[in-house]
């Protein structure tokens, strides 16, 4: 494998030459140790402008490989979590290849969605899962019963 802890797909690794035609994919990494889990999704392409190096005026947009492989989420929560415990005890699944920016986006809401990522609990009372939000909309503060009285 040309990179540490990879992704897996259906019980076996993943690698730029298992990318194809697909622009991206929906993931779940889960702290094996905790059992808390992240859902999102990431693309395996990006497109940006090259410098300005005073030849070319125009500056065409280069597309090119994202960093996808060394890849472990947005969550400040999670990235913490990585800090404390290593990579190495962190699974990374991939949950769903996609065609499309679109059908990427709409297949990572839907799962946040499923799994309920702003109510669900573990069996000690802490979230299950490392999102704090969906969409930037709805806040886990606002769903969840973490670390409120029951009686409010």
């Amino acid at each position: 494998m040309s990179y540490e802890n990879p992704w897996s797909f259906r019980g076996k690794d993943f690698d730029t030459c298992d990318i194809g035609d697909y622009f991206g994919f929906v993931y779940c990494i889960t702290n094996t140790v905790t059992k808390r889990k992240y859902i999102g999704r990431k693309y395996f392409w990006q497109r940006r402008k090259p410098r300005a190096d005073g030849t070319n005026k125009k500056r065409r947009r280069v597309t090119s490989e994202s960093d996808w492989k060394k890849y472990y989420g947005s969550s400040e929560e999670l990235k913490s979590d990585i800090k404390k415990y290593g990579r190495e005890i962190f699974s990374r699944e991939i949950l769903s290849l996609h065609e499309t920016k679109g059908t990427c986006n709409y297949e990572e809401t839907k799962q946040l969605f499923l799994n309920n990522v702003l109510t669900e609990a573990l069996d000690s009372g802490d979230p299950a899962y490392y999102n704090s939000n969906i969409l930037g909309r709805y806040m886990r503060k606002d769903y969840g019963n973490f670390g409120k009285n029951p009686e409010e």
